[in-house]
């Protein structure tokens, strides 16, 4: 270019040296010929035309010397941004961002990045969508211009500021390029998220991403595994998020990705563990931690309370009697046995198996029984059903005594009521006036099981334990009111015989007792704790509960059989709970759906998903998110895309919140170019027509997004 410009130039020079000469020599010259004419006119012309030319260039010259100019004002530009950033001016920021990239295309990737960075701390909260625009269209053009750092600053300012759809937009970026935010950034993201249901199903789903990945570059030996492990509090986050919202379903994928990736649990883990498998009813589950928790040193064993709880409210879910006699007799006889200071054992991380047994895949989770992590609180405790803290040795409620007894009374195995009561009442040295057996007697004589009264009260003889003189005329009392003429009988010569009383007669002992008066004293009033219990009995009496127990035993066994992947086997328990009219639960579809899942039997599916609607449309409650997120990645997966509008549609009317993100990434994945370039007008048949529609319709739905 410049060599040209040299030629223009001397060209230029030459040219003007004739012109002069041929004007000198026609100002000197005074007679004029038409020869000499002739050349000044052609010389002149060519003067004009290389001069035409000559400025041309040097327009272009002048528009090239601009040019080199605003190679300069590169520099000047890059510094303007990085001092608007320094002085929080986003306005300025945004506008000489938008400028540079007109003119230069995006800014190298350290400024790049101090721009993310800087923008994501901007106090206006409303600029944070326009920064996630810029991040994922530099996504899509330069991977490579967008740095760690800054996308790990941009979550944690979408969380803050309750975005948590932008957020987890952000983080599955980078697990899409191999790596996630800091530990303690993702703690404070997934903090923020959980506040909200959209936020609690975002972050479960992007841990278990996050956790897949971490398993996939872990089986690569990657020296960038390690640095986006989750930790154990995020775990808890994520689980007592799933506690909250019911989503019991999710809760126990969560558990088994804990495993997956080898995370040690703490005492708070396990108290979420003890939440998700009580409300899925896997009773096998928790009774499996039950021999370390019962080793826990007496000072951590209060924040075990709720363990001992959930396991008794399953058993008697169950209807196990045996197993809940059991566990009440732990709870009181091996209470004093736990020793003051932890166990070494128990310091350790110990391998729980969850998952059925026997199976070659079964999965253990490792758990630190005595470890209290001091940087995570449970806040989704719920009350104490049927065990409690009291003066610092778990006891059981009134309720979970008054379930005890209505299920011994109602197989009339009372004397082994008795035996279990008189054990603990001597374990627990009570004295006379605060007995147990004492207020069991009374409560059952207030709540009219007289019979049982008497049962246990002769009981009670025989082992050599002593009862009020009190509880025998209570009981006397009542025979007496109810005309129980006969009982009456029995018991003044069963008074008279352990020597209570000698010297009354048995009319005047009768007569008296109905009164209320016998030599002197009144039959005591009720207490508090009599009274409580004997409002429960009444209430287990006349209680119904919502599943039976044929229920939770049904479910069990198909959880083992899915798992196991024996469809055939649950399929089976399927139709039994059919032919006995009992209606499955979530816990019975979630089973059969996933299990059918994992062997990729999609059409299977389609027919339980006409159960579930069928049932729905008579009363059963199987509305159920986590539910809804398995029949939609089945029928995407089958391409069932008409199901997949109804199973969205569902959860549409039910107000439930879809993770888009998640569904157009497996669509992607299997089914990234099906009717892309089909038209209706070109289907051959009714049916591809009408999928056609369908997948339209999926796509638009994600595109809405």
């Amino acid at each position: 270019m410049y060599q040209r410009l040299i030629k223009f130039s001397i060209f230029n020079l030459l040219v003007t040296s004739n012109i002069k000469k041929a004007v000198s020599g026609v100002i000197h010259t005074p007679h004029i010929n038409k020869s000499s004419f002739r050349t000044y006119q052609e010389t002149d012309l060519c003067y004009r035309q290389c001069n035409i030319a000559c400025l041309k260039r040097f327009s272009t010259y002048t528009e090239q010397a601009e040019l080199c100019w605003e190679g300069s004002n590169h520099d000047i530009m890059l510094k303007r941004l990085e001092s608007a950033l320094l002085d929080c001016k986003d306005y300025e920021v945004w506008a000489v961002f938008s400028k540079f990239k007109s003119l230069y295309g995006f800014p190298p990737p350290a400024v790049l990045s101090k721009v993310i960075s800087g923008l994501s701390y901007s106090s206006d909260h409303r600029s944070l969508p326009k920064v996630c625009n810029l991040v994922f269209k530099i996504a899509k053009e330069n991977t490579e211009s967008l740095q760690h750092d800054s996308l790990s600053r941009l979550c944690l300012s979408l969380g803050r500021a309750q975005m948590p759809v932008l957020a987890s937009k952000v983080i599955r970026l980078m697990v899409q390029r191999n790596s996630a935010p800091p530990v303690d950034v993702l703690c404070s993201v997934f903090m923020h998220m959980v506040k909200t249901e959209a936020g609690e199903c975002l972050a479960s789903n992007t841990l278990l991403e996050i956790c897949d990945l971490f398993h996939h570059l872990s089986a690569k030996r990657s020296e960038c595994a390690m640095l986006m492990k989750p930790s154990t509090t995020i775990f808890n986050l994520i689980l007592e998020a799933c506690v909250r919202s019911g989503s019991s379903l999710k809760g126990n994928k969560i558990i088994e990705a804990m495993a997956r990736i080898r995370v040690v649990a703490d005492v708070h883990s396990v108290l979420l563990f003890t939440y998700i498998y009580e409300m899925n009813g896997l009773r096998d589950e928790l009774k499996k931690f039950k021999e370390y928790v019962d080793r826990v040193s007496l000072p951590l064993s209060r924040h075990y309370v709720q363990f001992y709880d959930k396991l008794l409210s399953l058993h008697y879910d169950f209807d196990d009697l045996d197993a809940a006699a059991r566990l009440v007799a732990d709870i009181y006889l091996l209470w004093g046995s736990r020793p003051q200071h932890p166990t070494e054992d128990l310091m350790k991380p110990c391998q729980v198996p969850i998952g059925p047994p026997y199976l070659k895949e079964g999965l253990k989770v490792q758990v630190m029984f005595e470890l209290l992590q001091k940087d995570f609180v449970v806040h989704a405790k719920g009350k104490e059903e049927y065990v409690v803290l009291e003066n610092g040795k778990l006891v059981l409620t009134s309720k979970g005594w008054a379930r005890l007894i209505i299920k011994y009374k109602k197989r009339e195995r009372i004397s082994e009521l008795s035996e279990l009561i008189a054990a603990i009442q001597k374990k627990t040295g009570s004295d006379q006036e605060g007995s147990l057996c004492r207020d069991v007697i009374h409560a059952c004589i207030y709540s009219g099981c007289l019979e049982t009264a008497h049962d246990i009260l002769d009981d009670m003889e025989m082992a050599n334990m002593s009862v009020p003189t009190s509880t025998y005329m209570l009981l006397l009392n009542a025979y007496c009111r109810k005309n129980m003429s006969k009982e009456a009988e029995a018991l003044v010569k069963q008074i008279k015989r352990i020597g209570l009383l000698i010297n009354a007669s048995d009319e005047m002992m009768v007569s008296n007792c109905i009164t209320g008066v016998l030599n002197g004293s009144v039959v005591e009033p009720i207490t508090g704790r009599q009274s409580e219990l004997t409002e429960y009995l009444v209430q287990e009496m006349n209680g119904e509960y919502k599943s039976s127990s044929k229920v939770y035993e049904l479910n069990s066994s198909m959880y083992f059989f899915c798992k196991a992947k024996m469809m055939e086997d649950a399929q089976t328990i399927y139709r039994k709970m059919q032919e006995l009219n009992i209606p499955p639960t979530v816990q019975t579809f979630a089973y059969l759906v996933e299990g059918y899942l994992s062997l990729e039997m999609y059409r299977e599916n389609t027919i339980l998903w006409g159960d579930i609607k069928r049932f729905m449309y008579h009363g059963c409650s199987l509305a159920n998110r986590d539910l809804y997120e398995l029949l939609l990645l089945n029928f995407l997966r089958g391409g069932y895309f008409e199901r997949v509008l109804d199973v969205l549609c569902c959860m549409k009317e039910q107000a439930m919140y879809t993770d888009r993100w998640m569904y157009k990434q497996e669509f992607i994945r299997l089914h990234k170019n099906l009717y892309r370039r089909l038209k209706a007008a070109d289907a051959t048949t009714e049916a591809q027509r009408l999928r056609l529609e369908h997948v339209k319709a999926f796509r638009m739905w994600v595109r809405n997004n």
